[in-house]
């Protein structure tokens, strides 16, 4: 048995356990997952760091990683605001990991992060929604070692990145129950002094080449060194290529000379998701020191002659809005499972995409995606305010998140900013104007490859896409508005400008990024939505007199209807809240894909 399978045997906790590989484009056969039961504690009068907390053990209460105090799922379930909480837990290294670095990685840990390994500060991190990692080898001991995290959020702080979760202690509007503390997987693994630290890929389907660039852990001078790259599709390998390695950063290109019977490449759509395996073997003086498993999708998203295409051909973007959040474990799904099922509900109801609305999702999400075909847009977490702090905060989790996620086949568009969250005057502040332009600039710089979205839904700098919000429910008013460009470009639902002032329409793809919301209470709570259906039969007639001019315009290049599910107080989903369908999910394709 894998050491995590041992680990998940031997947990305490009562509750689920969240034990599948947590970076899934980047394996090692070792690892050592730390999820389960930990120890706990509140720290409302900030005093942890004054007594020493992580010197000494006796916590309170019980907690089970990575479902936040908040939800269910932790077994505590308590949303007062506790904006200092610590987790605390031992763990011992199986025989095997002797001689190796030992990393301790973290998913994510809202909002600042400070980690002891036997009362040695080995991390720090900001940011709520991005990964971090540590070397703790030095820290370690023979035997048992302890763990210990502490968590600061700033529950009421409104110029915090935190995409949807609210500053007060209810949920209310379109706001949801807060997330403080670890809230993805926690794993330990064994690596080599020198290691394969991380690997970018960049596919161009036109000259059929796969961009690899590797980074090189602890590079020794004067060692031999080569890597071994080897792609295979559906188990046949197709190539192995192996070189020196002479410096940190390793950049090699790979031809992708892999044709079915049509002439074509295998390239990557949500119709044919086709994935090639890679692997990497870092070879030290001789002896294989490290490994890695990944995988890649030849895929093109671009944007020519003011149309989106997907591998060189012009396609329709149907995409449901996807808030991420789940009744028992709030932004953490409770199993891979639920991830997995979320992306097959969305397919069997004809959508094609999905826009991960204020969250940076689990890679896991992303790694189905990937397998069962579906187009992402990666979207920040927004503030609500702004302020020269936030603009370093929201830059700094963007960089990490933009470097997490770009190997996906399945993003295939940016959103730092959304609404004008945090940048509430931008239609005449030339300060957040420069924010959200630097925003754009600077996902660009970092990708060049997919289209980016300056401020989806209106107030628009510049944009590869031009994105709109629109609630209108009457069918006439939506067929006259987007029956050209000029009157969806001068339309202003609710009465906001689809571009500032000074930034001209520059024949960009239009996109209608929200609408719908149709409220259909079929659950056990009351919530809201932008316009209410009485019954089953008026939901479905609603859901026609929105999608139907959305589809038939000769304007609009794509959509995105809000929302997959309900959550909390909004009852405006396709889906309930525990993911039951509010009519057959038949019904649903037929009226989004237009039979």
């Amino acid at each position: 048995m894998t050491e995590q399978t041992l680990t998940a045997m031997s947990s305490k906790t009562s509750g689920l356990m969240r034990t599948e590989y947590p970076r899934p484009q980047f394996v090692r056969e070792r690892w050592l997952c730390l999820n389960g039961e930990w120890e706990f504690e509140f720290d409302d009068d900030k005093i942890g760091d004054r007594d020493r907390w992580y010197e000494k053990g006796g916590f309170s209460r019980k907690i089970n990683v990575p479902f936040t105090y908040q939800s269910e799922l932790s077994g505590i379930a308590d949303t007062s605001f506790h904006d200092v909480v610590w987790y605390r837990r031992s763990f011992e290294l199986p025989e095997a990991y002797a001689g190796r670095r030992i990393h301790l990685h973290f998913g994510a840990v809202d909002y600042e992060a400070s980690v002891w390994v036997n009362g040695r500060l080995v991390a720090t991190h900001e940011g709520g929604h991005t990964p971090f990692h540590a070397d703790i080898t030095d820290a370690l001991e023979e035997g048992a070692n302890i763990l210990v995290v502490k968590a600061v959020d700033y529950s009421k702080d409104v110029t915090l990145p935190r995409g949807k979760q609210f500053w007060e202690e209810r949920s209310a509007g379109i706001f949801y129950t807060r997330t403080t503390g670890i809230w993805q997987s926690v794993w330990l693994e064994p690596v080599s002094a020198t290691h394969i630290s991380r690997i970018r890929m960049t596919p161009d389907i036109d000259r059929s080449e796969l961009r690899l660039q590797v980074f090189i852990g602890g590079l020794q001078p004067g060692a031999e060194v080569r890597l071994r790259a080897t792609i295979a599709f559906e188990g046949e390998i197709l190539s192995t290529d192996e070189f020196t390695v002479t410096r940190e950063t390793e950049l090699r290109t790979i031809g992708i000379h892999d044709f079915n019977d049509h002439g074509l490449g295998r390239w990557w759509s949500p119709e044919k998701p086709n994935l090639y395996d890679l692997g990497l073997t870092l070879i030290v003086d001789g002896q294989e020191a490290d490994h890695v498993d990944s995988y890649f999708g030849m895929r093109k998203i671009s944007v020519e002659d003011g149309v989106v295409l997907l591998n060189n051909r012009p396609y329709t973007m149907k995409l449901v809005l996807d808030q991420g959040y789940f009744p028992s474990g709030l932004l953490t799904a409770p199993s891979d499972d639920d991830l997995r099922r979320d992306i097959e509900l969305t397919k069997a109801m004809g959508f094609n995409g999905a826009r991960k609305h204020q969250k940076i999702e689990d890679p896991r999400y992303l790694y189905w995606a990937d397998r069962l075909g579906l187009l992402v847009w990666g979207e920040m977490a927004n503030s609500y305010q702004y302020s020269e702090t936030y603009v370093g905060r929201v830059t700094r989790e963007w960089l990490q998140a933009v470097e997490r996620d770009y190997n996906h086949p399945c993003i295939v568009a940016w959103v730092p900013l959304n609404e004008s969250w945090g940048v509430t005057n931008i239609l005449v502040d030339r300060q957040q104007q420069q924010h959200a332009l630097a925003m754009y600039h600077l996902t660009k710089s970092l990708d060049p490859m997919r289209p980016v979205v300056s401020n989806d839904g209106w107030e628009q700098v510049r944009t590869d896409l031009v994105t709109i919000h629109d609630y209108e429910w009457r069918r006439p008013v939506l067929a006259e508005r987007y029956s050209d460009k000029d009157k969806a470009l001068s339309a202003r639902p609710g009465n906001r400008w689809i571009l500032v002032p000074g930034f001209d329409y520059e024949n960009q793809p239009i996109l209608l990024t929200e609408f719908g919301g149709i409220s259909f209470k079929k659950s056990d709570w009351d919530g809201w939505g932008y316009s209410g259906a009485a019954d089953e039969e008026d939901f479905v007639r609603r859901l026609r007199d929105v999608f139907e001019p959305v589809r038939e315009s000769a304007v609009l290049q794509g959509f995105c209807y809000t929302q997959l599910t309900d959550v909390e107080q909004e009852i405006n989903g396709l889906l309930t809240y525990d993911r039951q369908p509010k009519v057959p999910l038949d019904v649903i394709r037929r009226i989004v894909e237009g039979e």
